[in-house]
């Protein structure tokens, strides 16, 4: 991914029997992510995607609905081209190969190799799967089943026509072996490799229409339908213009990245290649095939009812986390499990607690303290050093991992830079340099933690478009640099004089997975059901079945603010774990309301809810006071929200 190289990039096309999960989501959100990064490169980029509409698949499922096939494909390929609306996806073409402009390809190449001898007629028997449209030799079978699937397969004995894919054998071994690049991960090259050991048969790439009818006829046979694969392969090369537009094909082939699932390495690293070679064309640069997703440790299968819908995840957490999730879970060419607790977790963890937190109390404060308006580039001091450096390597890292396929690990240096900025947040702690009328070291605190955020934000822009856009227009980057450029990240002090702030408000505020929800909304009825305790005894002393009456727990300050009209009382948010509340205390006279986030305290959770000054408090905290000092009662900062203190 070069500046001035050409970026083509494609994803499958997906089969339109049945509404799109999470493992086309993923690929789809991979490959525009990547698409993204090479045009804030200034790269010139196609990035394309669509979907498969022949083949028996689709056959099969157009008759369980009671359509016709193509009243299937037209029904059920607005699922994707909805959800990639709703996941902010960015292709610069989505084709259907139903389509008259591939169809057309297609049986031009046909027709060519049949009339150099690439192609010939002969008898075939073996056994076939319908579910995958494969062939299957008796070797090549599992227990009697398809050696990709599983599932039963069916004897058949037809006359079909095959293309010499056999006479590329030799080609291709030597080919994969001298381009260590051309299939990725490392591991899946070895298993093609690995295939390619055993004698490569020809392939069968027609089906009588007396079986199947649905697909695009044999140009020189009007009896036969194309084998799906050999139909929907050609998809990369019809879509920029092979065979009708010489000057766009020749601009933008061959990819840099077909990008694939495991599921499907034979067809994309020994068939299409040799079909490639067979039409004289040449190699894509990577194929790179990454791993399924799990739901927790077993695949995805609708017969289990644990298929993830990536279009409902989204609308209940966010387009933006929902990717960002993706994209920092899977360790590229790798299985990953997706769990509703370890989305959740990782949300909170890097999203609400680390970025969202930073961007909220950084903001709040040069708003608060120097009037919304960003100050001039200080001089750095030897505090600033680590921060610096963190921030951009973090952009150097980005670059590298990208160029590797590493996308997740060039996140987690993107967020080991956020978390850095934190702690110098918590180390220089601004709000006691505002309280000690220290301006220009406020200043230098406030400016270097925005200018930290202005970098991260453009890190993240391809991962995160929607949320950055909103934390690049509050830190007053004018319209036009919203949409960053790599370059400028690269260096130091981006950030001009001058620039007016603008709260962004919740970027991502925390959330829980919706069966602790449940449980939380129960707990809450089930403890404003419990009778009020009893009023304390005049004596003073009470029992210890009072004291167990008390529910006191740890709780992690999200927020804090001042309360309109009382100079003595700040409005927290605080997370117990299960929950959220809001606690109003008079603690202003001795804590900045800045200084709060991130401690972990410990509340009354028990309390019955009150409204002071208009705001309602669902809770105390407790605090230790002494000739006019006051203290707040905290906990290690590892203990989170929710414990039991006993």
């Amino acid at each position: 991914m070069n500046k001035g190289e050409t970026f083509y990039v494609t994803t499958p096309i997906y089969y339109v029997n049945d509404r799109p999960h999470i493992g086309h989501a993923y690929t789809t959100i991979l490959a525009d992510v990547l698409a993204r990064y090479a045009r804030l490169l200034e790269t010139p980029t196609f990035f394309l995607t669509g979907t498969d509409e022949h083949g028996q698949k689709v056959y099969e499922a157009a008759r369980k609905n009671g359509i016709t096939p193509q009243q299937q494909c037209d029904d059920t390929v607005v699922r994707f081209q909805e959800l990639w609306k709703t996941l902010e996806i960015t292709h610069d073409d989505f084709i259907r190969t139903t389509e008259p402009r591939h169809e057309q390809v297609v049986q031009q190449i046909l027709q060519d190799l049949y009339d150099r001898g690439e192609i010939y007629a002969d008898d075939y028997e073996g056994w076939y799967c319908v579910p995958c449209e494969r062939f299957f030799t008796e070797k090549d079978l599992i227990e009697g089943n398809c050696r990709e699937c599983g599932r039963p397969v069916q004897k058949l004995v037809e006359r079909n026509y095959f293309f010499r894919m056999s006479a590329y054998q030799d080609w291709l071994v030597d080919y994969v072996e001298q381009h260590p690049d051309f299939i990725q991960p490392a591991h899946r090259r070895q298993e093609t490799l690995g295939f390619l050991r055993q004698p490569l048969c020809d392939l069968c790439i027609s089906r009588p229409k007396s079986r199947l009818s649905w697909g695009i006829e044999l140009p020189f046979d009007a009896g036969y339908v194309t084998y799906v694969w050999f139909d929907a392969l050609v998809n990369y090369i019809s879509a920029i213009g092979y065979l009708s537009d010489d000057v766009r094909f020749n601009h933008w082939w061959p990819p840099a990245y077909h990008l694939i699932g495991k599921d499907i390495l034979t067809t994309h690293t020994v068939y299409w290649p040799t079909m490639l070679k067979a039409m004289g064309l040449e190699m894509p640069k990577t194929i790179f095939a990454h791993g399924w997703w799990l739901v927790g440790k077993d695949k995805m299968s609708k017969s289990l009812g644990n298929v993830v819908n990536p279009m409902e995840t989204a609308e209940i957490y966010g387009v933006d986390p929902f990717r960002y999730f993706l994209l920092a879970e899977m360790t590229l060419g790798q299985d990953a499990s997706f769990t509703e607790e370890g989305f959740v977790t990782r949300y909170n963890a890097d999203l609400a607690n680390d970025l969202g937190n930073l961007a909220s109390r950084v903001v709040k404060m040069i708003l608060r303290n120097l009037n919304g308006t960003l100050p001039a580039p200080p001089e750095l001091t030897d505090a600033e050093t680590e921060l610096v450096e963190k921030t951009l390597a973090a952009v150097k890292h980005m670059e590298n991992y990208l160029n590797d396929m590493q996308l997740d690990r060039g996140l987690a240096e993107v967020m080991a830079a956020v978390r850095e900025c934190n702690r110098y947040f918590e180390q220089m702690a601004p709000w006691q340099l505002a309280k000690d009328g220290s301006t220009d070291d406020l200043e230098r605190v406030l400016y270097c933690a925005a200018e930290c955020l202005r970098i991260v934000s453009g890190l993240l822009f391809p991962v995160m478009p929607g949320k950055m856009t909103t934390l690049r227009r509050s830190l007053g980057l004018p319209e036009k640099d919203l949409k960053p450029r790599i370059e400028e990240l690269a260096q130091w002090g981006g950030l001009e004089s001058g620039m007016r702030m603008a709260d962004p408000g919740s970027l991502f505020p925390r959330v829980e997975p919706r069966d602790q929800a449940t449980a939380t909304t129960q707990k809450k009825q089930a403890e404003a059901r419990k009778p009020t305790p009893a009023k304390q005894d005049e004596s003073n002393l009470v029992d210890i079945k009072d004291v167990g009456r008390l529910s006191l727990k740890t709780a992690r300050i999200v927020s804090a603010e001042p309360v309109e009209g009382a100079d003595k009382l700040l409005k927290l948010v605080v997370d117990l774990g299960v929950e959220q509340r809001q606690i109003v205390a008079g603690i202003a006279k001795h804590y900045n309301p800045d200084e709060l986030p991130g401690k972990t305290i410990v509340v009354i959770a028990n309390l019955k809810p009150a409204v002071i000054r208009g705001v309602e408090s669902n809770g105390m905290l407790l605090a230790a006071q002494s000739k006019g000092e006051m203290r707040l009662v905290t906990v290690e900062d590892k203990v989170p929200g929710g414990w039991q203190v006993s």
